[in-house]
């Protein structure tokens, strides 16, 4: 004779039950403790990226360990930490610089960006740092293109790790910054021909991907040849960050709040050294034209009104092919590392 069966409100009564008793098991874990585990978790990564999963994980088994995470784990703006590939599209911290630099291979045309782990000015001599993004240069014509891809053995506009390009005109001298992911809610592809349909998701895999216009970059003309550096114009589409919590765990969105126009630092001439000079506080070593830093606008109807003290992206060479990198809000490190990219290579109306 057949046993008879648990009505069904009963066996959810049972499951809940056996849940709660697992849930309350691991809660009695002391905070402080789990908190110092999910500390080591993130900062584990060393020069490879944490799995996310993990962190994802202890998150979920239950609601105190999503509040030990949700305090543990900050967004970037915040912590100033590269952790995840997410931090890679956020606006770096406003307060003080996220120190990155650029490795240069020549021969192959290939450019790697990578965090640095060590707070040592001249970093890039003995620090292997965290590798983030890598870019090739290839040639379309006389236009140049620079592919941004998270994997440096592929880099290719239909490998997933496609993050964005940098597309120059026939010149060389202006150039515009295309995005794999939208910058904000509502944001349309770019109509020009090369887009196409990616299946990059690695950086936010709820979102199509394909080419959104997120910035310009141009370079002054020098026709007369007069004594002087490059000068820049950026015009950048920086969204704001909204940030909430849900079931205590970050949750990114974005909305637009309009253009943020940058331009490059003003250096003055040295009588004693006969050349033009910036302080970069120990960070560039080498004197080069491709060495500039980046201020905003305080008054986007007039570009050239600026506020000194607001430096948002410097970058300067340090060795042969050694570059450092030094960005901060509104720029994240994909936009820096784009406008550092536009300053490779030479050209022959600016200089």
């Amino acid at each position: 004779m057949a046993a008879p069966l648990v009505p069904r409100e009963e066996g959810l009564r049972q499951e809940g039950a056996v849940e709660q008793e697992e849930e309350d098991r691991w809660a009695c874990l002391l905070p402080e403790l789990l908190a110092e585990v999910l500390r080591r978790l993130e900062a584990s990564g060393g020069e490879r990226w944490p799995a996310r999963k993990d962190v994802v994980s202890c998150a979920c088994v239950c609601r105190r360990w999503r509040d030990v995470a949700a305090t543990v784990v900050r967004p970037l703006p915040e912590s100033g930490k590269i952790t995840f590939l997410a931090s890679l599209k956020q606006p770096g911290p406003k307060d003080f610089p996220i120190q990155c630099f650029i490795k240069r291979n020549k021969k192959n045309s290939l450019f790697y960006l990578y965090l640095g782990l060590t707070n040592n000015p001249m970093m890039p001599a003995t620090d292997k740092g965290k590798f983030l993004m890598a870019a090739k240069r290839f040639r379309r014509g006389a236009p140049t293109e620079y592919i941004i891809s998270l994997d440096a053995d592929d880099i290719s506009q239909g490998n997933k790790a496609y993050v964005g390009k940098l597309r120059s005109d026939f010149l060389g001298t202006n150039f515009k910054i295309y995005d794999s992911q939208p910058p904000y809610d509502g944001a349309k592809a770019s109509s020009t021909r090369s887009i196409r349909r990616f299946g990059s998701r690695r950086i936010s895999p709820q979102v199509s991907s394909g080419n959104f216009d997120v910035g310009q970059v141009s370079y002054k003309y020098n026709l007369l040849k007069s004594r002087g550096p490059r000068r820049m114009l950026c015009t950048m589409e920086c969204p704001s960050v909204q940030e909430t919590w849900e079931n205590s765990l970050k949750v990114m969105s974005f909305r637009q709040t309009g253009s943020t126009i940058l331009r490059n630092n003003a250096p003055r001439w040295h009588e004693h050294l006969q050349c033009w000079c910036l302080n970069f506080h120990g960070r560039v070593t080498v004197a080069s034209v491709k060495n500039f830093q980046l201020v905003a606008t305080t008054d986007t109807s007039h570009p050239d009104s600026v506020d000194d003290a607001e430096i948002v992206l410097q970058f300067g060479k340090v060795g042969d092919d050694i570059f450092t990198m030094d960005y901060r809000q509104p720029l994240s490190a994909f936009q820096a590392f784009a406008i550092c990219l536009s300053s490779f290579g030479t050209k022959l109306a600016c200089e």
